[in-house]
């Protein structure tokens, strides 16, 4: 191989590598536990950033955001969507006064939120391991916008390679 032919390889793996590193996935570790038991801390995951280019987050789905600019990346779970009545009354999740039938934890939801009327284009986001999550219960920006949202969570990949789903309605 001539040395304009090893470049020519070279220069293209990194093009696609870019290409899809910033607009086809995301990775990202998780750093908290609060998205156990679903994601560990130090497990890693792949995130579909054009999954919500034509859609919209659905309840349950684990998504990657970002908020006020910042490099700082969440990973959450969406429950509340836009224009919802969201409540937590005695541990259990309310949306439009109707209870949640499925909070996608096996962790039990504790004590009271609410209720608050999720803006138009907003998003209500929790973590599974309800009694340790900083989420927007807790956040002074509350909501999530959807412009902040970086991408579908599809694929645990370490510690244990798994698919992500979540979406049952």
């Amino acid at each position: 191989m001539k040395i304009k032919e090893i470049v020519g390889i070279v220069l293209s793996a990194v093009v696609i590598a870019f290409v899809i590193n910033n607009f086809i996935v995301i990775n990202v570790t998780i750093p908290t536990a609060s998205m156990e038991p679903t994601l560990m801390i130090n497990d890693r995951l792949f995130a579909y950033r054009p999954a919500y280019l034509f859609s919209d987050p659905k309840r349950g789905d684990i998504v990657v955001f970002n908020k006020m600019d910042s490099d700082v990346l969440y990973v959450k779970r969406v429950i509340g969507l836009p224009n919802e009545i969201f409540e937590i009354n005695n541990g259990i999740i309310y949306i439009d006064n109707i209870a949640l039938e499925s909070d996608y934890t096996e962790v039990e939801t504790t004590g009271n939120y609410g209720p608050v009327t999720i803006p138009e284009e907003s998003y209500f986001m929790l973590g599974d391991n309800r009694s340790d999550s900083n989420d927007s219960r807790y956040w002074s920006f509350t909501y999530i916008s959807k412009s902040d949202i970086k991408g579908k969570a599809l694929i645990k990949y370490y510690s244990k390679l798994e698919l992500l789903g979540g979406n049952d309605g």
